[in-house]
């Protein structure tokens, strides 16, 4: 058992979930005020970055695991994932208006399955605050040389019948410092919002973020929609279809799962959980199933970012052969510590060289 591992047993997981993730995230923050020493761990993890960079989304990705949206809600510590090993990161979720998120607690482990029951319900600093922090990380020379998505979703206090002016005013306030937008719809966690992803409803959304991203900035942003794990095939196969109609340049697959079946935790544990998202290992199969739908039905014509149950190298390299050209990863992190992702990155680089 490595040192992270014996103090995930002894402290961690008997710490509050929410408590342990906002301590790692002030630690983070604290050790990202030294960039030279963010930069200088940063070309020690990531050392293979200018052999193993893909280009996507007319980016270049230093490699081709992210951080998911979802740890750092806020924009505060992107350079510190970095320094971690993470190739890309994708803030959020972010709504148009600061909102506290449901009440606590929120968020809860589930050890025997390595995974994590969210519903957090969007807390956040809201779109304007974040896109000054991004604004103010832009303008610095020490900032490391990753990609940097931005993820919006609707403000619980919106109805629905507005969520489209909701989703335009992020859209407005951060398109101009993501690399890539992400519009989520298909988070358990908000009232009504997976309902947005049926394509009658998604179409006017999607194309409303598209022509108000290209309003406020010079250049192209790359946009993505993340969509549900619980979703029919024939909901995953019409979603890939609008993509294509709509020139969208890419889908994340996958978002939380709702459902509890083959949990080794038991019974109790689970319900003791409550409801919300179940991310992790329980997770793998179904996403990687949404992952060889899209494919087969887009074929090269999109980006796909594949998420959802990626906990070691072999889960990595299982996604990319089925299709995803970019890898993201939450509850993986949180479960493997801080030597996680470095750790992926080099055993996905050994795997890429057997491949090839």
């Amino acid at each position: 058992m490595n040192t992270y591992a014996r103090l995930f047993d002894s402290l961690l997981s008997r710490m509050d979930a929410e408590t342990a993730h906002r301590a790692a995230i002030t630690g983070m923050r604290a050790a990202a005020r030294v960039p030279a020493a963010a930069a200088q761990a940063w070309r020690r993890l990531v050392p293979e970055a200018d052999r193993l960079g893909v280009e996507a989304l007319g980016l270049r990705f230093p490699g081709r695991l992210g951080a998911a949206a979802g740890f750092d809600k806020n924009a505060v510590c992107i350079d510190a994932l970095g320094a971690l090993g993470f190739s890309f990161v994708e803030v959020g979720t972010v709504t148009a208006m600061p909102q506290p998120g449901n009440p606590r607690p929120r968020l809860h482990r589930l050890v025997a399955d390595q995974a994590i029951v969210n519903r957090m319900g969007f807390n956040n600093d809201g779109a304007a605050a974040v896109a000054a922090r991004l604004a103010r990380r832009r303008r610095r020379r020490s900032a490391l040389p990753i990609v940097v998505g931005v993820n919006i979703g609707k403000s619980k206090a919106v109805p629905e019948h507005h969520a489209i002016a909701d989703y335009e005013a992020s859209t407005r306030l951060l398109a101009p410092y993501a690399d890539y937008l992400v519009v989520n719809v298909s988070s358990p966690n908000t009232p009504g919002l997976r309902d947005l992803q049926a394509v009658e409803r998604l179409r006017p959304l999607l194309a409303a973020v598209r022509r108000q991203a290209d309003q406020v900035t010079a250049h192209h942003v790359p946009l993505l929609v993340k969509i549900a794990p619980d979703l029919s095939d024939d909901d995953v196969r019409d979603i890939a279809a609008l993509a294509l109609e709509l020139r969208l340049d890419g889908i994340v697959a996958t978002n939380t799962t709702t459902t509890r079946t083959g949990l080794v935790s038991s019974p109790a544990e689970v319900a003791a959980a409550g409801e919300g998202g179940l991310s992790g290992p329980p997770l793998r199969r179904r996403s990687l199933e949404v992952l060889q739908i899209l494919r087969a039905a887009a074929g090269e014509r999109l980006v796909l970012v594949a998420a959802g149950g990626i906990t070691t190298a072999d889960d990595a390299r299982e996604r990319i052969h089925a299709g995803a050209t970019l890898l993201q990863a939450y509850t993986g992190f949180v479960y493997g510590g801080p030597t996680w992702p470095a750790r992926i990155q080099r055993e996905l680089a050994v795997l890429h060289e057997d491949d090839t």
